[in-house]
C-alpha cells in the first residue's frame, strides 16, 4: 500500500509520529491541525524519556522499553531528513535514594538485569558525578543509562520538518474534516473514550548542563537540554479550567532548587501550562476506532507520550499499510462512550 493517501487530525508528537512513519514507508499525508503544531501537551519543556520500573514487568512495559532502545536511530533518522536536531540524547539518569530503601531498591536493580538490556546500567552509586546531583539522605544514589532526553518542542519542529521534506503537507489553523483519518487531537479527541485531562505546568531555567544525566527525586524532572537550559516539571492538577501558571510552579521550582543547589540562582527563562491527556486506563488508545470504519485513533500518552509516540506510530502503519496487527489489547480504543 506504497501509493495510499492518508489524514492525520492533530499536530503534537503522536499525530506528527504516525505522519512521519506513514511517509517514511511510502505514504502520502496530509496533517491538518485545529491551532499550531504543538499547541497542546506537545509544547511543554521537560521531554524526560524514563522507563518504567522495572519490577512487576508487563506488555506495555515492554514496549516502552523497545520505544526507548529504538528511539536513538528513530530520532537520527528524524533529524536527517528534515534538518532540524529534535533534542534527543540518551544521558541517563539519578535518584537520590531515601533511608531505608537501600534493600528495596536492590531488588529493583535485579529486576532490571532480568528486563533491561546489559548496557542500561541501573545501579547504587555513593560517589556520583556531575552538574546536578540532588541531595540525598542516605547518602546514595541510583543511576542508570537507560533515561534519555529530548525536547517537545525542538521534536515537533523536527518532525514537521521530516514530514514536509519528504513531501508531506501540515495544514495549520484548520480542523480536519470529518472524514477517515488517524485521530491525534489530545484532550479534545480524547473525550469520546472516556478520558480526561489532566494540567501541568513546567519551567525553564538557563543553567547549560546539557551533558549531564537528568534528576528525578520525589516525583519531579530535572532535565538538561542542549541548548543550555533545565527543564522543571510537571506538577499534576485536576482543576483544567485555569491554563495559566501560578504558585504551584514556583514551588516546583523552588524544590528543584532545593534538590540541586547549583540551580540556586538560574534564571527562569520560560514558564508553560497545558493541558494533557490521560486515557481511562492511563495506557495510550492506539488502533481502530470501534464503530468507524477508516478511522484509527493516536491518544492519551500522559507522562509517556514523548517515549510512547514512535511505538504508537509503528504499530498503526502495520495496521493501517500492512494488515498487520501487533496492537496489545491492553492499548486498543474502547467503545465510545455517549
Amino acid at each position: 500500500m506504497a501509493s495510499a493517501k492518508l489524514t492525520v487530525a492533530g499536530a503534537g508528537i503522536f499525530g506528527l509520529s504516525c505522519a512521519w512513519e506513514l511517509i517514511r514507508r511510502g505514504a502520502e499525508v496530509r496533517v491538518y491541525e485545529a491551532e499550531r503544531i504543538g499547541a497542546g501537551s506537545s509544547g511543554g519543556h521537560v521531554g524526560a524519556l524514563a522507563p518504567h520500573a522495572p519490577e512487576n514487568w508487563n506488555p506495555k512495559k515492554q514496549i516502552q522499553l523497545d520505544a526507548l532502545i529504538a528511539a536513538k536511530d528513530w530520532w537520527a533518522e528524524v533529524a536527517e531528513a528534515g534538518g532540524e536536531d529534535p533534542g534527543y540524547a540518551r544521558t541517563g539518569r539519578i535518584q537520590p535514594v531515601a533511608a531505608g530503601a537501600e534493600a528495596r531498591l536492590r531488588e529493583r536493580i535485579a529486576d532490571s538485569h532480568l528486563n533491561w538490556p546489559d548496557w542500561a546500567g541501573m545501579e547504587l552509586t555513593d560517589s556520583p558525578q556531575g552538574k546536578l546531583i540532588p541531595q540525598s539522605p542516605s547518602g546514595l544514589w541510583l543511576v542508570d543509562r537507560l533515561t534519555a532526553r529530548i525536547s517537545p518542542r525542538r521534536a515537533g519542529a523536527a518532525l514537521a520538518a521530516a514530514i514536509r521534506a519528504k513531501g508531506g503537507e501540515i495544514i495549520e489553523c484548520t480542523p480536519a474534516p470529518d472524514a477517515p483519518a488517524i485521530w491525534a487531537t489530545g484532550v479534545a479527541g480524547l473525550a469520546p473514550f472516556g478520558g480526561n485531562g489532566v494540567k501541568g505546568q513546567s519551567a525553564l531555567l538557563a543553567f547549560n548542563a546539557s551533558d549531564q544525566p537528568q534528576v528525578f527525586a520525589d516525583g519531579l524532572h530535572i532535565v538538561p537540554h542542549s541548548d543550555g537550559t533545565v527543564a522543571i516539571g510537571s506538577t499534576s492538577e485536576r482543576d483544567v479550567t485555569d491554563l495559566g501558571t501560578d504558585h504551584q510552579l514556583d514551588e516546583l521550582i523552588a524544590k528543584a532548587r532545593a534538590y540541586c543547589p547549583a540551580l540556586a540562582d538560574a534564571p527562569v527563562v520560560d514558564r508553560w501550562a497545558g493541558i494533557r491527556p490521560r486515557a481511562k486506563s492511563r495506557a495510550p488508545i492506539v488502533g481502530a476506532w470501534p464503530g468507524r470504519p477508516g478511522h484509527y485513533v493516536a491518544n492519551g500518552g500522559f507522562k509517556i507520550g514523548l517515549a510512547m509516540a514512535p511505538a504508537a506510530a509503528g504499530m498503526l502503519a502495520d495496521l493501517i499499510l500492512e494488515g498487520r496487527d501487533s496492537i496489545p489489547e491492553g492499548f486498543r480504543p474502547p467503545m465510545a462512550v455517549d
